[in-house]
């Protein structure tokens, strides 16, 4: 029986969007982005053992590893009455899978000298529910650790025994601790690389080797930049492919005995972001895929290239470029959305980001990193997903499968439905597209509208829940109706909900509901501010409180997370024009100095902080998720770079400062292959393992309107929106259009 080839060619695209999910599956640890310490673990030892740490972590090699760049150190001692325990976590990521499949753990080690079965630690299991196995002598698995020589150690999944209350479910291994077990008083020290749970029919393998079937990267690439090089291949079409190993030779004209491994990069992404450091540097570079058993395939060709000094333009162009290749490479292959984030469930695709993706496509159309063409293209087979996926009165749910369309309630189960503020920056984003791809073609008159169609029937006014309502809500489900009962009221990033309910051609709300549910003044605005905030101040919608000697003329408290000054305001052009409180723009700059004034102050004595490392928002962090802001209670070190960087618009000084402080200060830690990762915390020595879909495509989108205005233009060329500007009471400031075209003109 043969497919049709449209199904084969989904049935690929389904493969590849599954990659990352698939490498995920298994892999407990591959290499740690700390480069001292490796954050995801913890040791302690009991006098007179003896176990090396560094603060607390267990040190990362940087010489020796198995899967570059780097592995793990385990160094100890152990002495009789004494003990000690090292405890190597699960990265556990926004939105990874929960369950691990194979049924094997696997790991690799090298020593330089032997170590004997008897003097071997023992290992144990925790699950996530914190059920764990009994002690597992390793001495029992492996004769001996044979000096200067890696192996993988295997062990099946039903050696690990029950020893806790409930039972230990081993697909769910949420930790791996070794631990003291004979006390032989010697100094003994292991390099651990890649551990996993996988099946051992497919991932086991005495030795390393190289397989001339694996296939081959085609079509290597390196273009240089200041202080990195960027490589790229064609993605291997293969499910036998684990991982890519980057390798590099320095100088004019190496010879293939020069090269060393220096890098890698899971199956579903296919490039990798080397840094040399300085200006001036040649490197050459080699590609070649690796399977489950860690065979090799033959050399790619070879691709070179030097770094060069950058003016302060070709940085910016550098940065948006870097996070447009999260919406153009890392995109859902069957319904060219956007990820939620990277690494995480290859499945959900985020309606949000995905409207703040399309804003970073015209970006890239704009910029040349992709054609008008490729541009169009992917347009069009965003929106033919739009128009197949569930919708809720017209309103699109928060996630979505992006094979299917089908709602996913990622939150919890009440999440399951209508969205109306991801739907709202979507249609941001496919507004801003209606205007740009409205040219005279007929693939460009087709998408207008299409686009059309989608703006027209989503019911803005359901979302009222009566007509006697003096404000919009949130969600709505078939199931659970209005059970959420999340009223949408100001100052955060819904504004843009409000500004096109208002300005629908055909499910307009009245003009009233932005003043009595956006900007309401009564006592519900005021509880529901003084419910997420903790504080009084701008209670009332207005503030007039100064902080750091800057007024903030609306916002609550200091002005909260700064995506607050950049969702609404990626497509709707704030400058020049006021409501009844104030200019957004001017508003939302002063909210980006105080953040700005606050991280030079470091009332809580972070490391790092300071006039070139600002810009505290929303983002997950060491600890889980909080929406930083400049505030002690909601800041704990984690700085998100989308902060400072979207907000070059309001400070493009310090937003630039923060920029050159990224790439050239921290570049090896943090710069990826979609540019910035999504946060660090320099106290806790952390490094996010993600990026994000909400925090990628703003700091394309709103460098660009710091840099042209592009986005602005197109989205306030819309015919509704300045009849809904008229019907709100927006007016010009005064010298509104020189501050407008100023603003746009600086470099």
């Amino acid at each position: 029986m043969s497919f049709p080839r449209h199904l084969l060619c989904l049935l690929f695209l389904c493969s590849l969007a599954a990659a990352d999910t698939e490498y995920y599956r298994h892999i407990i640890f591959d290499n740690s982005l700390e480069p001292d310490a490796y954050f995801y673990s913890e040791g302690r030892a009991s006098a007179p053992s003896l176990l090396e740490l560094d603060h607390g972590k267990l040190p990362v090699s940087r010489d020796t590893f198995l899967t570059p760049p780097n592995a793990l150190r385990l160094k100890w001692r152990s002495v009789k009455d004494g003990g000690w325990e090292a405890g190597i976590r699960i990265v556990d990521f926004r939105n990874r899978v929960p369950s691990l499949v194979g049924d094997e753990l696997f790991f690799w080690c090298f020593s330089e000298e032997e170590i004997s079965a008897a003097a071997l630690p023992s290992i144990q299991l925790l699950d996530s529910s914190r059920n764990f196995s009994a002690p597992l002598n390793l001495g029992k698995v492996v004769k001996q650790i044979p000096a200067r020589k890696w192996i993988q150690i295997a062990i099946p999944l039903r050696e690990f025994k029950t020893a806790s209350v409930h039972p230990f479910r081993a697909n769910e291994t949420a930790k791996i601790i070794f631990s003291q077990n004979s006390a032989d008083e010697k100094d003994h020290s292991l390099i651990i690389d890649e551990i996993k749970i996988d099946d051992y029919s497919t991932a086991s393998n005495a030795e390393l080797k190289p397989d001339s079937a694996l296939p081959v990267p085609q079509n290597v690439e390196a273009k240089a930049y200041e202080r990195h090089i960027d490589v790229k291949w064609n993605l291997v079409e293969s499910s036998s492919v684990q991982r890519y190993l980057i390798y590099r030779a320095m100088g004019s004209t190496p010879s293939d005995n020069d090269y060393r491994l220096i890098g890698m990069q899971v199956p579903g992404i296919n490039r990798y972001a080397d840094f040399l450091g300085e200006p001036g540097k040649t490197a050459h570079y080699k590609v070649v895929t690796s399977d489950r058993a860690y065979r090799i395939s033959v050399f790619s060709n070879v691709a070179s290239a030097t770094t060069k000094t950058m003016t302060d333009d070709e940085l910016l162009t550098m940065l948006q470029e870097a996070c447009f290749r999260y919406y153009w490479e890392g995109a859902h292959p069957v319904a060219g959305t956007t990820l939620e984030n990277i690494p995480g469930d290859d499945r959900i695709v985020a309606t949000g980001a995905s409207g703040f993706g399309i804003m970073a496509l015209i970006v890239g159309v704009d910029r040349g990193f992709i054609t008008r063409e490729q541009g169009l293209e992917r347009l069009t087979k965003i929106v033919s997903f739009l128009e197949r996926a569930p919708r809720y009165h017209g309103v699109w749910s928060h996630f979505m499968d992006g094979t299917t369309g089908q709602s996913l309630p990622v939150f919890d189960m009440f999440d399951n439905a209508g969205d109306l503020v991801e739907t709202a920056f979507l249609m941001e984003g496919l507004l801003a597209a209606r205007q740009y791809f409205h040219g005279t073609s007929e693939q460009e008159h087709d998408l207008y509208a299409r686009i059309s169609h989608l703006w027209e029937t989503v019911e803005w006014d359901w979302y009222r829940r009566s007509p006697e309502s003096d404000a919009l809500y949130w969600h709505w489900s078939p199931e659970w109706s209005w059970y959420i009962n999340h009223r949408l009221t100001g100052f955060n990033e819904a504004m843009i909900v409000y500004l096109l309910a208002v300005a629908s051609p055909t499910h307009a709300v009245p003009a009233e509901l932005y003043y009595s549910g956006w900007a309401n003044q009564g006592e519900a605005g005021a509880k529901y501010r003084r419910g997420w905030s903790g504080s009084s101040a701008g209670e009332k919608y207005t503030n007039g409180n100064e902080y750091y000697g800057i007024r903030l003329d609306v916002g609550v408290g200091s002005g909260g997370p700064l995506f607050f000054a950049h969702y609404s305001y990626m497509g709707f052009d704030p400058r020049g024009i006021h409501d009844r409180f104030t200019d957004y723009f001017e508003n939302n700059r002063e909210m980006a100095r105080i953040n700005l004034a606050y991280c030079e102050h470091n009332p809580g004595h972070y490391k790092g902080y300071g006039k070139d490392f600002w810009g505290l928002t929303a983002s997950d962090g060491a600890d889980g998720y909080l929406p930083h802001e400049p505030t002690p209670s909601d800041d704990d070190g984690t700085m998100t770079f989308t902060g400072a960087l979207s907000s070059f618009p309001y400070t493009p000084e310090a937003s630039m400062a923060m920029l050159k402080h990224i790439y050239r200060d921290l570049g090896i830690e943090v710069w990826g292959e979609y540019g910035p990762r999504d946060a660090i915390n320099l106290t806790k020595d952390w490094v996010s393992p993600i990026f994000m879909g909400l925090n990628q495509a703003p700091i394309t989108v709103m460098v660009e309107n710091y840099r042209t205005g592009l986005i602005w233009k197109l989205f306030m060329s819309n015919p509704e929106i300045q009849p809904m500007l008229d019907k709100i009471g927006f007016k010009p400031d005064a010298n509104g259009d020189v501050k407008r075209k100023h603003r746009v003109e600086i470099r």
